[in-house]
């Protein structure tokens, strides 16, 4: 099933039991939490990449939330791809839910432009993460921030 996870307080009872995928706390920083989801920067400079986590204890597709959160869940991904585009002005914006390797159910949003690393194949598995500097990745969570 995966790795171990890291601790998260729930805000609610509905979050009870919820604990964050230890490879998702690894490989991503949190930029702001919404109503239903943690909202992280995959710490990746080469993309501008977003994981949406729904706080939902052994959810693993969008189908083991209930239709008010998976409502949620869309209005939480529509806010998201319009924060990051507008903090990053991509050429396309690439959304998907794959878990095949952490099955936690988290959502990417990947602003993508021609050119980059991977273009215009798919970021997963396409050559080694490029870890942000210090300053670059506070810059990038405090221009994704303000716009959530």
């Amino acid at each position: 099933m995966g790795g171990a996870a890291a601790s998260v307080k729930p805000r609610d009872e509905q979050e009870a039991g919820f604990s964050l995928d230890s490879r998702l706390a690894r490989d991503t920083v949190r930029v702001t939490d919404l109503t239903l989801c943690s909202v992280r920067l995959m710490q990746d400079a080469r993309f501008p990449w977003l994981i949406l986590v729904p706080r939902r204890a052994g959810a693993v597709e969008t189908l083991d939330l209930s239709p008010a959160d998976q409502a949620r869940l869309w209005a939480e991904i529509t806010q998201s791809a319009e924060a990051l585009r507008a903090a990053v002005n991509p050429l396309k914006l690439n959304i998907g839910a794959l878990g095949n390797i952490v099955r936690q159910l988290h959502i990417h949003i990947v602003a993508r432009n021609e050119g980059d690393a991977a273009w215009p194949g798919p970021v997963w598995g396409s050559g080694a993460a490029v870890a942000y500097g210090d300053a670059a990745l506070q810059a990038r969570r405090d221009s994704l921030a303000e716009y959530f």
